[in-house]
């Protein structure tokens, strides 16, 4: 093979190993979680590999089922059958490729990176809740609140299982390992932490015969189920509609949203927003086709595979290779990796998402910034990443809107000869009251010259105000007020 050509094939292909073994649990939880076959959730991420990481759009971005759409999908199988399902995808990965060709992914560049890094904080918090009860192998709660709340009694209980303190040892175990690895030496840090640990974890299983859970993968080709032409005829409902209309909605937000802030974590090519957008809709239509689960970008694959050094989309690809290569020829190789490991790797990685350094900092200079990143992540974590994101949007857009009305008046001179103002920043009617009041306070027995020079903005609202107030203000006697703005006097009859 010509090095010319893969200049970072040892980078890409390290990382694609340790995508992999991230990718792995995240696939076969979200599909269980989801009511559906584990198998449909490898389906999807082989498809996010193989299809969706050879397209353009975001190079380091990796594709997968997300736990955003778990309770969703869930609802959709309840409600229309899981031979619907296929059907419903297929149909959002389509919208999702319309979309895309419209050019309508750009306008998500206008995201706040208070909003970004709160979405990477909440992602990180219920990460690492719902890992720790892998680690203990235990059940999970569904909501994110449920999953933070019951950790205190799921330690509880632990503690009195031998299987339990074995499992939550092993997954401790490897968290160490893969926070240490970075003090190991030069040629022991050419292997990838994470997949280290898996080893090591595994190799301790069999060795000591420990009791914990491991992977289990069956039957990945019988899982395809292509769509029967007769569930097409479901599009004609409405209540089937809306699904396959919120399927688009928040599978194209959590993806493009995930791109940003994939974005901040490296500084190689930026993210081509309708080019993703198109690639999200190709691989969800390929997935509605195997009767698959719907795909967004996962940000903790995507965070991975930029943290073990990634430099191409080839990392993305190979994953998807392994996937198919493991799951569907060596399930036995599969079945021998213990889940705490894989869990104790994904509480690091939710960890490194969550923005500590960057919050304190934010706090002290821009305290609205950091307010929104809370309340972003708090959201998250209490209702879905979906709706916890608009929240973020929302407060933000609030916060531009209010600091785009800021006003200030300065008085520069104050004499017995007169008085000389000056107004600065947005006049706008948002702001008219703080306005008026403070031209109020200004000397009325004196000749006032007021300087709206120093305003970026001035709406009609405020100029007729500010028309009116220099009028009553002259009709005390004292000379016309003077308002200047540029080159432009004018005084008030």
């Amino acid at each position: 093979m010509d090095r010319a050509s893969f200049p970072y094939l040892r980078q890409d292909f390290a990382a694609s190993l340790v995508v992999f073994l991230v990718a792995l649990p995240l696939c076969v939880g979200v599909a269980v979680a989801s009511g559906v076959p584990a198998e449909l959730g490898l389906i999807t991420g082989i498809v996010g590999g193989l299809v969706t990481g050879m397209m353009r759009g975001s190079s380091l971005q990796v594709s997968g089922p997300a736990a955003g759409l778990t309770v969703l999908v869930f609802e959709a199988v309840q409600t229309f059958g899981l031979p619907a399902l296929g059907v419903i995808v297929l149909t959002a990965g389509l919208l999702q490729v319309a979309m895309g060709a419209l050019r309508l992914g750009r306008w998500f560049r206008a995201i706040s990176v208070s909003v970004v890094e709160g979405m990477l904080a909440g992602i990180g918090l219920v990460l690492i809740a719902g890992q720790l009860y892998a680690a203990a192998g235990a059940d999970a709660p569904l909501t994110g609140i449920g999953k933070l709340a019951g950790v205190p009694g799921m330690l509880i209980d632990s503690a009195s299982s031998p299987a339990a303190l074995a499992s939550l040892a092993l997954g401790v175990s490897t968290i160490v390992l893969v926070v240490g690895w970075s003090r190991m030496p030069k040629r022991v840090r050419a292997v990838p932490g994470a997949l280290a640990a898996v080893v090591l974890a595994t190799l301790v299983t069999l060795a000591f015969d420990l009791p914990v859970e491991t992977v289990r993968v069956q039957g990945l080709f019988d899982a395809v189920q292509i769509p029967p032409l007769s569930e097409f005829g479901g599009l004609a409902s409405l209540g089937l509609l809306g699904t396959v209309a919120a399927f688009t909605l928040i599978a194209s937000a959590e993806s493009l949203f995930s791109a940003a802030a994939v974005d901040r974590l490296h500084d190689g090519p930026r993210t081509r927003y309708d080019k993703e957008l198109i690639a999200q809709g190709t691989g969800n239509t390929v997935c509605g086709l195997l009767g698959a689960l719907p795909m967004t970008a996962v940000i903790v694959r995507s965070s991975a595979n930029v943290q073990a050094g990634a430099r191409t989309k080839a990392s993305r690809v190979l994953h998807g290779v392994w996937l198919l290569l493991f799951a569907a020829l060596l399930p036995s190789a599969l079945a021998l990796i213990p889940l705490p490991a894989l869990a104790g790797i994904l509480i690091h990685a939710g960890w490194k998402l969550i923005p500590l350094r960057s919050l304190a900092a934010l706090w002290r200079e821009h305290r609205g910034e950091a307010l929104i990143l809370i309340v972003t992540a708090v959201s998250i974590v209490a209702v879905n990443m979906f709706e916890g994101v608009l929240i973020g949007l929302a407060l933000s857009v609030a916060k531009a809107a209010w600091d785009a009305s800021h006003i200030r008046l300065e008085v520069v001179d104050s004499s017995p000869e007169g008085v000389r103002a000056r107004l600065s920043g947005n006049a706008t009617f948002l702001r008219l009251p703080k306005i008026l009041d403070s031209l109020e306070a200004l000397p009325k027995d004196r000749p006032v010259s007021l300087d709206l020079s120093g305003l970026s903005h001035l709406d009609h609202a405020c100029r007729t105000a500010l028309e009116n107030w220099a009028e009553r203000h002259s009709s005390s006697g004292t000379e016309p007020v003077r308002l200047t703005r540029e080159d432009v006097v004018s005084a008030a009859p």
